[in-house]
């Protein structure tokens, strides 16, 4: 008797079956070398990537590889296939610019794009490098990619006044965090100024002007210390999803979030503040919580409130306003969402019958909440004293 042909009787190979349930991609995926200086090795890193996904089947060009006369990298870029620059000239000059249409009608599985904040020449098809990125990302194809963390907008800024050095190009906060994984290209600043005196990054005849403006220690400590903040924040968005996801309730203690719960009482500023030195001292983030139920109306002072907010704000909290049927409830859900590791209560009712309806709301929340340190502080006269 002859064995039935599977593609004949219906049934599916464990290949067929896995290409039906697996969600279909739609969008491309976002990885993105962050360095802190020139010469961390970002866009070696990005080739060296691409190199091994090549060995391995992967179809991967280069759309940009800035080489800035390394030798070492244009030997790595030489062993990729590389998608011709478009030629356009402004000006009476011709420049080489990434061909965005050249890679959508290539189509390739993935493409390198050096220096994400690179601002195009005007005839280009957009301003900014990185809006390139994105029309690459939206054909669904995959998309390596490089930058410094002084161009991060927020960061510019403080870079600018650390240095001395005028950031002009930038990129949106919104895409950094849009980036599905963030490499950090590390080095220690020792290494790297070494790097720059052996002429590794820029010739030896400007290595000591350089060592002696941006690539001073002192600055490269700094840039160093932002840019390991924000693969930080990236690392905690990813276990944050994934923790979502998979629907896990207890709190992962991998970093620190204190919350302070108030209301429109002037002393809730005790709190705020005691929560700011809880949030300093741990090295963690400060989320300033107000809940709103349905007994709030008349008896809330809204301008008190508003101060109260305000003054979180001025102490770089996180102000979240919720509603509630109860404080305690409402809370507890707040702690178990954001992964809150310390939250703060005030205690103004000592006596009589609110001091059992106060009770039973912290015992409610307890209940409700999952595993966070609980600070009460009982607040008189704005002096406080803090039990756990």
């Amino acid at each position: 008797m002859s064995k039935s042909d599977p593609s004949q009787s219906g049934v599916r190979s464990p290949e067929e079956w896995l290409e039906k349930v697996a969600p279909q991609k739609t969008r491309g995926t976002f990885k993105l070398f962050l360095g802190y200086a020139p010469g961390v090795g970002k866009t070696y890193s990005m080739l060296s990537e691409a190199i091994r996904r090549r060995e391995r089947g992967e179809d991967i060009v280069i759309g940009v590889v800035e080489t800035h006369g390394r030798a070492r990298t244009a030997e790595l870029a030489a062993r990729l296939e590389q998608v011709p620059r478009q030629m356009l000239e402004y000006k009476g000059v011709t420049f080489e610019e990434m061909d965005v249409a050249a890679i959508l009608a290539r189509r390739p599985e993935t493409v390198l794009i050096d220096e994400l904040a690179h601002t195009n020449i005007e005839g280009s098809r957009h301003r900014k490098r990185y809006e390139d990125v994105l029309d690459v990302l939206d054909a669904n194809i995959d998309v390596l990619a490089t930058m410094n963390v002084q161009h991060i907008e927020s960061v510019a800024p403080t870079v600018q006044s650390i240095t001395g050095i005028a950031i002009r190009e930038t990129v949106p906060d919104w895409l950094v965090q849009r980036a599905d994984e963030i490499v950090m290209s590390d080095l220690t600043p020792e290494a790297l100024q070494m790097r720059m005196r052996r002429g590794d990054i820029y010739g030896i005849d400007r290595a000591e002007k350089a060592l002696a403006n941006f690539f001073r220690r002192g600055n490269l400590i700094a840039l160093r210390e932002m840019a390991l903040q924000h693969v930080t924040k990236a690392v905690d968005r990813t276990l944050t999803a994934y923790m979502d996801a998979k629907r896990i309730r207890d709190n992962w203690a991998v970093r620190e979030r204190v919350a302070v719960c108030i209301s429109s009482n002037s002393s809730s500023q005790v709190l705020i503040s005691r929560g700011a030195r809880i949030a300093e001292g741990v090295d963690g983030e400060l989320y300033v919580v107000h809940v709103q139920t349905e007994r709030d109306g008349a008896s809330e002072n809204s301008r008190g409130l508003a101060e109260n907010l305000q003054f979180a704000r001025n102490l770089n909290a996180e102000v979240c306003t919720i509603q509630g049927k109860t404080v305690a409830q409402a809370a507890a859900q707040f702690v178990r969402e954001k992964h809150i590791t310390h939250i703060l209560f005030g205690r103004t009712a000592v006596s009589g019958f609110k001091k059992y309806l106060y009770y039973w709301a912290i015992q409610h929340f307890l209940s409700e909440a999952p595993n966070v340190d609980v600070h009460i502080v009982t607040q008189s006269r704005y002096q406080s004293r803090e039990s756990s």
